[in-house]
């Protein structure tokens, strides 16, 4: 039996368990991926209070070795199953807690195209610094309109021969120091209002096709495509007793309580105005606090 089991190894669900610790709670930790989230791919972040530049990995590596000094129980598993007796199942036992904490995070979407797939790993990637390497000197492209496209993008500028930024809108939605770091950059080319229809190769991608708004296409040679449109929640799992909204997201009034006693959540892969990694460590020590206090009534 653990006080606590933490679903989830990113920024809110590490940090939830450094509270937890620090209050001498017994807790697990279940991943099915590595440690870090989404923020472990960011090549620079530099809107984290008190921290002028740090690279995504050494935050997340920092907090992960945090946790670990402090006796951590981590252990790599899929989770499968969770029901309101706080019983969670994973691929390969189901153990107990008094509390869990879901901090599910969320992933990088899909554009959804016919052979996206198969060209993974083969042009086509959803991180720019895990992948960026591969594409010195080549043609590139980023598709999408917000803080990450724009940040890829930057990233890649310093890398590719060329990068086109495309998005399906006539403007963008991320910070305007991304932007005007962009227009400064001579081999960086904007490419607004259309949308990639198609991804075009042999064994490796050789150019995407695109679509404007009135309809005209065109084909632009590429070497890789770097896919940058957002994120979607994890939840599908907790459907069956946890109230996700329309779009997946757990619901939840307060932003900690689920409708579920003694079932909480933290961090992306929650009804929430911002994702940043400032509300994902705010979310984990709230909601750890949260179950700790709770705990202590019953």
């Amino acid at each position: 039996m653990y006080d606590i089991i933490i679903v989830g190894a990113g920024t809110a669900g590490l940090t939830a368990a450094l509270y937890a610790l620090r209050a001498n709670k017994k807790i697990l930790i279940l991943e099915a991926k590595s440690y870090g989230g989404q923020i472990i791919n960011a090549h620079k972040v530099e809107n984290y209070p008190g921290i002028a530049s740090i690279s995504g990995f050494e935050f997340a590596t920092n907090l992960y070795n945090q946790v670990k000094n402090l006796g951590a129980e981590i252990k790599y598993e899929t989770v499968v199953r969770v029901d309101e007796n706080r019983q969670v199942t994973t691929d390969k036992a189901t153990y107990e807690a008094k509390a869990v904490i879901l901090a599910t995070g969320s992933e990088n979407r899909k554009l959804r195209l016919e052979n996206e797939a198969a060209f993974v790993g083969k042009g086509v990637s959803y991180c720019a610094t895990c992948d960026g390497n591969f594409y010195k000197h080549k043609v590139v492209a980023v598709v999408g309109g917000g803080n990450r496209a724009l940040e890829d993008a930057v990233y890649l500028a310093d890398l590719a021969s060329k990068v086109y930024l495309i998005h399906r809108r006539d403007e963008f939605t991320g910070e305007e120091i991304y932007l005007e770091e962009l227009k400064r950059r001579e081999n960086v080319e904007f490419v607004l209002n259309s949308n990639v229809t198609r991804l075009n190769g042999e064994e490796l991608l050789e150019s995407i096709d695109l679509q404007d708004k009135e309809g005209n296409t065109r084909t632009i040679p590429v070497n890789g495509l770097f896919i940058a449109v957002g994120q979607a929640p994890r939840n599908d799992i907790f459907a069956n007793i946890i109230e996700l909204d329309k779009a997946g997201y757990i619901k939840s009034e307060d932003g900690v309580h689920t409708n579920v006693p003694g079932i909480y959540v933290a961090g992306d892969c929650r009804v929430k105005n911002l994702r940043q990694l400032t509300t994902a460590v705010g979310d984990g020590a709230d909601a750890a606090t949260t179950a700790i206090k709770e705990m202590a009534k019953e």
